[in-house]
């Protein structure tokens, strides 16, 4: 079984999450702990529970969702996992601080560890997690699934009510239609754990969100 823990984060307040099994072993999905008390709520949470971070996995390559990477890499040695669409995006994370968040960032981010496809998936103790392609928000966005426990991790493709924005670099309105019209084929009672937000699940999106349709 997962034990989800979700921190919120910085001045976007976007959602990490630390995910783990009977394990202990864990994953750290969408760091975007910018504050110092944030970081330290996160390594508390990890060192209390006994956790082993195995992964640092990001659903795309916004700032917001990465400003705890440096970190993490310096916590527990774990370079960010993203997929290879979002490249370019992850070249510029600290430029995207300033234009997103007006921020200088005075360190480095560390290199990615590992550019995903469709093809991998992320392992962790007993549990797996497959990637679904969601381009739209960003050309790398994705979905980290697992299909056992009926949970989903959707960065900003897809939120409570509503959907990402398709406005910044990488954005299309016409992809993200079309990688909702994918996502809308998972069962109804697949938990989703959104970017920023509560959570919610596809069959509560696909009775409320009008974006949504089967």
């Amino acid at each position: 079984m997962l034990n989800i823990k979700r921190f919120t984060c910085n001045m976007l307040q976007e959602n990490c999450y630390v995910v783990n099994d009977e394990t202990k072993e864990c994953v750290i999905i969408d760091c975007g702990a910018f504050w110092e008390e944030e970081k330290k709520a996160i390594t508390e949470y990890i060192s209390d529970n006994e956790l082993v971070p195995k992964h640092l996995i990001a659903t795309h390559a916004h700032i917001d969702h990465n400003f705890g990477n440096t970190y993490i890499y310096e916590q527990f040695g774990l370079k960010p996992e993203v997929h290879s669409s979002d490249e370019k995006l992850m070249n510029k994370l600290n430029s995207q601080a300033e234009s997103i968040a007006g921020i200088h960032l005075d360190y480095e981010m560390p290199p990615v560890g590992k550019y995903l496809t469709a093809k991998d998936t992320i392992k962790f103790g007993n549990h797996t997690f497959t990637i679904i392609e969601t381009p739209g928000h960003s050309s790398g966005s994705v979905f980290f699934y697992c299909e056992e426990e009926h949970v989903a991790f959707s960065g900003d493709t897809l939120f409570h009510n509503s959907i990402g924005r398709t406005d910044f670099e990488g954005g299309s309105k016409f992809m993200i239609i079309q990688s909702l019209r994918i996502i809308c084929q998972l069962p109804d009672n697949t938990r989703i754990f959104p970017g920023h937000g509560e959570e919610t699940s596809i069959g509560q999106e696909l009775s409320e969100n009008p974006y949504l349709d089967r």
